[in-house]
């Protein structure tokens, strides 16, 4: 049983991963359909899957929103989410409607059958300043690991390469921050969070100074770390 009890106003860390952490994402198509529904499923009214065939999805009436969103990161067995809850079970309405309108997209695609994702969703409380502003950081900074395994251990071996791919990674709300237009920007609802970028270079320089990860994150340890998703 979970034992945070959400609040409304009030910031958290979110993520799940694959059942036996197996992969939730095998190609641009399924990324693409988790990403959508990070924006279809945050909504009061019922979903119509014909919008999203029809590439309506970022326009589609989705009714008064569950939750506000500040950031997000898809990795292949794993996601991430910054969510302030926006009114009492907003959250867990939220997640309840994307995992299950994920699961069983992936499950049809797939031909198979049973649980995609472990039993519970986590969470974190983000209780501070200094946390809040640290999850941007660490969310963001996850597709890394994708092209340099151990960077948390040892850092970042090609800072030039790790940028690069952090700002082509098309997966996250990296590129939200750092200015690029999209149709997927519609996700987040920046003005619910405090304002600690206030330009694409203060977002760019607060997070590549955790290139440096092993020193600075020591003092945030958190619950999340401890989990190898």
């Amino acid at each position: 049983m979970r034992k945070i009890i959400f609040a409304p106003g009030e910031y958290y860390h979110l993520y799940n991963r694959g059942v036996d952490k197996r992969v939730i994402f095998n190609d641009k198509t399924d990324y693409d359909r988790f990403i959508k529904l990070l924006y279809l499923t945050n909504g009061t009214r019922p979903i119509d899957f014909r919008k999203i065939s029809k590439g309506l999805a970022f326009v589609y009436e989705k009714g008064d929103a569950l939750v506000d969103i500040g950031a997000y990161c898809l990795m292949p067995n794993h996601f991430h989410l910054v969510i302030k809850e926006k009114q009492p079970g907003g959250i867990s309405t939220f997640m309840l409607k994307l995992l299950t309108s994920y699961s069983m997209y992936f499950n049809a695609r797939n031909s198979r059958k049973g649980r995609l994702f472990e039993a519970s969703f986590h969470a974190s409380h983000a209780d501070s300043d200094e946390y809040l502003k640290y999850l941007f950081a660490y969310i963001h900074l996850n597709p890394v690991k994708i092209i340099d395994s151990n960077w948390k251990e040892n850092g970042i071996i090609n800072k030039d390469l790790a940028t690069k791919y952090l700002e082509e990674y098309e997966y996250s709300s990296f590129q939200d921050y750092v200015g690029k237009s999209r149709d997927a920007g519609s996700i987040l609802n920046k003005v619910e969070f405090p304002e600690y970028f206030r330009s694409p270079i203060e977002f760019t320089s607060s997070i590549f100074e955790w290139f440096d990860y092993p020193t600075k994150a020591k003092p945030l340890f958190r619950m999340e770390e401890a989990i190898s998703l």
